[in-house]
């Protein structure tokens, strides 16, 4: 097992979202084999940008990479009004 990084995060974040990966890849307007090549934690030459990450969190409505990466710097999120 390996320790959890972001890119995994992004990964558990689109498979546990109920969504196909094909679709989640359409509706942020990304071919399905680079944005799988993204979320892939092993795949170290693709790189997921922040734009196309808050599109994967809009689509899936899935903080959890949010949650993560405040979590990684010491921080908590409140839920605010949306």
């Amino acid at each position: 097992m390996f320790e959890k990084n972001v890119t995994k995060v992004v990964q558990d974040c689109i498979l546990d979202s109920g969504i196909q990966a094909k679709d989640v890849a359409e509706k942020i307007q990304k071919p399905y084999s680079t944005l799988m090549r993204e979320i892939n934690p092993f795949d170290v030459s693709a790189k997921l940008g922040a734009e196309t990450l808050l599109e994967i969190m809009k689509v899936t409505h899935d903080i959890r990479p949010l949650q993560f990466m405040a979590t990684e710097m010491g921080l908590t999120l409140n839920k605010g009004s949306a």
